[in-house]
C-alpha cells in the first residue's frame, strides 16, 4: 500500500468537502505535497492508563518498568522527533504516582516516575505538561470540577508537586484533564475550573504554559458566545480532540470543525490552537475495549486534515500504542511497532 497514493486520494476527498464548508482553495492547495503536513511534536504520556479496559495491552508492562526503562522510553521518544509530553494523570483511583505526603501511592517497580522521567526530558529535551488531576473518581469530570473538597485535594497536590519538581527544566507546563465535552458552548463550570487551575499555577510556577484538550470539537457553536468564552480562558494552549478514534468524527469531516476554531481563535487572539490526534481505535466496543494502533493510513489523513488550521499537532498517544522496533521499553501491542515504521518513513515523525 503507498501512503503516497492514499494521500493524493485523500486530499480530491477533502477538496469536494471543504469546498462545501467555505474553505478557501489556497488552503486546501497547499495540502497536496506531504511538506504541507505538519510532523508530530507532541503526545500524551502515561504511568497506567485510567480505564482498564483500554489499557489491557500496557497497564501490567508499565507497572513493571523499572527506572532505567522509564528513562529510555523518554529517550525513545525524543529520538522520535516529540519535543513535547503530556501527563495525563498524576494519580489515578485515589492514589498517586509520586511520593506524596498526604495520598497513598501505587505499588510500582519504579518508586517514583514522574521524578525519572522529568530528569530525563532534562537529559533529552522533553518539555513535560504535567497533569493536575485525576483526585477524586475520574468517570466523574464534572463533578471533580465543582466539588470543593476535591479541589482542597487538587490545590493542594499541584503545591506538593511544584515543590518536588518544580526545578526541573522540563516542567515546561501544567495540563488539567478534567474535561467537559463541549455542546455548543464550554460550561461556565469548566471556565471557573480552567482560572481556578491556571491562577494556582501562575503563583506556583510563573514561567510555566497551560493546556486544555476537550472533546465535542463537532459541536461548538462558531457564535459571539463561544468567542467570548474563548476570551475569557485563561488558558495558553487548545488542543482539541479531533475524535476519530472514540468514531464521533469521519476523517473528512474534521477539516471542516478545525477550519471553524481556527477562525474563532483568530478572532479571540488569545488561546493558540493545537489538535489532539487519536492515533488509535478499539479492539471491540467504543471505549468498553482496548486500545489499538490505528491504521498508519488513516493516521496520515487525520494528520492532514488538520495541518492547516493549527499551530501543533499532537497524538494520543505514544504510550502504549507506538514502539520503536527494538525498544528496550516497549509497552503496548505488536501493531505499535507498524505504526512507529509508517510515520517514521512518511517523515510525521523522525
Amino acid at each position: 500500500m503507498a501512503f503516497e497514493i492514499s494521500r493524493r486520494r485523500f486530499v480530491k476527498t477533502l477538496s469536494a468537502t471543504t469546498m462545501g464548508l467555505g474553505i478557501m482553495p489556497s488552503v486546501t492547495a497547499g495540502m497536496k505535497s506531504s511538506n504541507a503536513i505538519k510532523p508530530i511534536v507532541g503526545s500524551w504520556f502515561e504511568f497506567q492508563h485510567h480505564s482498564l479496559a483500554e489499557g489491557k495491552y500496557w497497564n501490567a508492562t508499565l507497572a513493571s518498568f523499572t527506572a532505567s526503562q522509564w528513562e529510555h522510553k523518554i529517550k525513545e521518544i525524543a529520538q522520535s522527533g516529540i519535543r513535547y509530553l503530556v501527563l495525563l494523570n498524576t494519580a489515578i483511583r485515589d492514589k498517586t504516582f509520586y511520593p506524596s505526603k498526604f495520598i497513598p501511592g501505587h505499588q510500582l517497580a519504579c518508586e517514583d516516575p514522574l521524578e525519572v522521567v522529568l530528569s530525563a526530558a532534562d537529559k533529552y529535551g522533553v518539555k513535560f505538561f504535567v497533569s493536575n488531576g485525576f483526585y477524586g473518581e475520574w468517570t466523574r469530570p464534572a463533578f471533580l470540577m465543582q466539588d470543593k473538597e476535591i479541589e482542597k485535594i487538587r490545590l493542594r497536590a499541584m503545591n506538593e508537586i511544584a515543590e518536588k519538581y518544580g526545578h526541573h527544566k522540563s516542567f515546561y507546563g501544567w495540563y488539567y484533564p478534567n474535561e467537559t465535552g463541549i455542546q455548543g458552548h464550554y460550561d461556565d463550570f469548566f471556565i471557573r475550573y480552567v482560572n481556578h487551575s491556571t491562577a494556582e499555577a501562575t503563583k506556583l510556577t510563573p514561567k510555566a504554559k497551560t493546556l486544555i484538550a476537550p472533546y465535542g470539537t463537532r459541536n461548538v457553536k462558531a457564535d459571539d458566545n463561544y468567542l467570548r468564552q474563548l476570551e475569557q480562558l485563561d488558558v495558553d494552549f487548545i488542543a482539541y480532540q479531533d475524535e476519530i478514534g472514540v468514531e464521533k468524527t469521519k476523517v473528512e469531516e474534521s477539516a471542516g470543525f478545525f477550519e471553524s476554531l481556527y477562525k474563532l481563535h483568530k478572532k479571540a487572539a488569545k488561546s493558540k490552537i493545537w489538535a489532539d490526534v487519536e492515533v488509535f481505535q478499539f479492539e471491540g466496543q467504543v471505549y468498553q475495549s482496548a486500545l489499538l494502533p490505528a491504521p498508519a493510513e488513516r493516521v496520515i489523513r487525520q494528520l492532514e486534515a488538520v495541518s492547516p488550521f493549527v499551530e501543533k499537532i499532537f497524538i494520543y498517544q505514544y504510550t502504549g500504542l507506538i514502539n520503536a522496533p527494538g525498544s528496550k521499553a516497549y509497552a503496548g501491542h505488536p501493531d505499535s511497532t507498524k505504526l512507529y515504521q509508517a510515520l517514521k518513513k512518511n517523515r510525521f515523525l523522525k
